[in-house]
């Protein structure tokens, strides 16, 4: 499980994969998650069918000449036209196009020195044979006028199907932007390519001034008050029998002219992807509350009192980032049906290292899903390169291995047991937590010895935490032994 971090997820990502390949352990994983930075990681490892039984450095090399590249070309005049020809060819197929989808492209150039004809479903030449991971990919589902904490939807994509998971809807990949009523394909366009769906993944247009309020502020409740809709609950009878699958009845008191003016400011978006709705048309059923897959993922403010403004009423998907509601990628690990062992948390996040592990604890929580509750005590200027943590009252809880992006004993050692000789302390000395790093979320250019150093440090980190790791899995095995008795 990733998180993201732009050029410097994609780069700590080969780090990491790196590590877990010297130790045996990637033909041990089932899914490989991500979101932002790390889906560039993941679109280019896939387009070989046969990666982790590679030697990675093959790749690893491959994609620092792009990372270390001049990125001026990008706006030549050249491909300034190539965006344009490429966005009117997207147009004309029947997509709606914004600046993501410029973005998307951007992306194309940053890794790679072609146009990237490579497509999601394609992906399944890799996993046909169940020889690497299933890749998933994620990004959230949001609506216009409501900031991302009153309204997202998890959705995942793999190279079979992309869906909503609340929705328990899924469609072809192939399929994913193609226009759909009711369930029935009624117009297939020809599929993204991944290049768009990066652009989507890792959007930095989808900002609004409420995401900037909850960087800085733990409550939006002073938004709240001020640009929502009352909603108040009518109990007239409280004495009468409840009927099955009967709703509750609800006042809906609109926002005054001045608070809705005040809402458009706070939460339009710069920008975000636009698809055709595959869920469009679709109706709820009445116990549409009672259904345990979608009350598992129920935490938007019109789910229960709002049905018919759901997703299944808009012509378009408005899709995001994940990192605009927490910067994890774990939402699919946890759906019930993938029984889910052992996570390894990958975070690579500018900023706090702990804090979207926090955000995730506390939020399955609020859902009742289970996941473990410990984070850790130490500050994010004390933290090490590991935590195990598990939930041992509650077997249905994943183990959870938790790697922030620090830099602890990687200074003094250049392997686990092998100390550094004084002329390579400097190499060991690689600043990924002050203002002043190099490994900015907004950086996309390293220099080559940047970018040694993060990919050493990223797999350091995993090879020195062997014993963790293979005490979480000795655990996971005790787990299931005590299940089957």
């Amino acid at each position: 499980m990733t998180t993201g971090g732009s050029t410097r997820s994609l780069t700590a990502l080969y780090g990491s994969l790196r590590g877990l390949q010297k130790l045996n352990l990637i033909d041990c994983a089932t899914y490989l998650t991500g979101l932002s930075g790390t889906t560039w990681t993941m679109g280019t490892l896939y387009k070989d069918a046969y990666w982790s039984k590679k030697d990675l450095n093959e790749q690893i090399n491959e994609v620092k000449r792009h990372v270390t590249k001049s990125k001026l070309d990008c706006f030549s005049i050249e491909r300034l036209k190539y965006y344009n020809r490429q966005l009117r060819q997207r147009k004309e197929e029947g997509q709606r196009t914004s600046c993501i989808d410029l973005w998307g492209l951007i992306v194309e150039y940053l890794l790679n020195d072609e146009k990237d004809n490579h497509k999601l479903s394609d992906e399944k030449q890799a996993v046909n044979e169940a020889q690497n991971p299933l890749p998933i990919y994620t990004a959230i589902n949001v609506k216009e006028k409501y900031s991302t904490m009153d309204f997202k939807e998890w959705m995942e994509f793999t190279p079979y199907e992309v869906g909503i998971i609340k929705y328990g809807a899924f469609v072809k990949a192939e399929d994913f932007g193609s226009e759909f009523f009711m369930g029935r394909l009624m117009k297939r366009l020809p599929e993204t390519r991944i290049c768009y769906m990066q652009g989507m993944w890792s959007s930095v247009f989808s900002l609004n001034l409420l995401y900037f309020w909850n960087q800085s502020h733990s409550s939006e409740e002073f938004w709240h008050k001020w640009t929502h809709d009352q909603i108040t609950d009518i109990d007239e009878e409280p004495q009468l029998p409840s009927r099955p699958h009967e709703q509750k009845a609800h006042l809906y008191t609109p926002a005054g002219p001045l608070s809705s003016a005040f809402r458009d400011v706070l939460t339009d978006r710069l920008s975000v992807a636009h698809y055709h709705n595959f869920v469009k048309g679709l109706q709820l059923d009445n116990s549409y509350l009672q259904n345990d897959k979608f009350c598992r993922w129920k935490d938007t403010v019109l789910d229960s009192c709002s049905p018919n403004q759901l997703t299944q009423a808009e012509d378009y998907l408005l899709l995001e980032d994940t990192g605009f509601f927490i910067n994890t990628s774990s939402a699919p690990l946890l759906r019930k049906e993938r029984k889910v062992d052992v996570i390894l948390h990958l975070n690579y996040s500018a900023g706090s290292q702990s804090l979207p592990l926090k955000q995730s604890c506390k939020y399955y929580a609020e859902q009742g899903i289970p996941f473990p509750k410990i984070v850790p005590k130490e500050d994010d200027n004390h933290l090490k390169e590991c935590y195990l943590f598990e939930d041992a009252e509650n077997m249905d809880a994943p183990i959870l291995l938790f790697f922030p992006q620090v830099n602890d004993t990687f200074r003094y050692y250049k392997a686990p047991g092998v100390k550094r000789l004084e002329s390579e302390m400097k190499y060991g000395e690689i600043d990924v937590s002050s203002n002043c790093t190099p490994y900015s979320t907004y950086s996309l250019t390293f220099s080559k010895e940047e970018y040694d150093q993060l990919v050493d440090l990223s797999e350091y980190n995993i090879l020195n935490n062997q014993h963790l790791i293979l005490q979480a899995l000795q655990t996971a095995v005790e787990r299931k032994k005590l299940l089957k008795k």
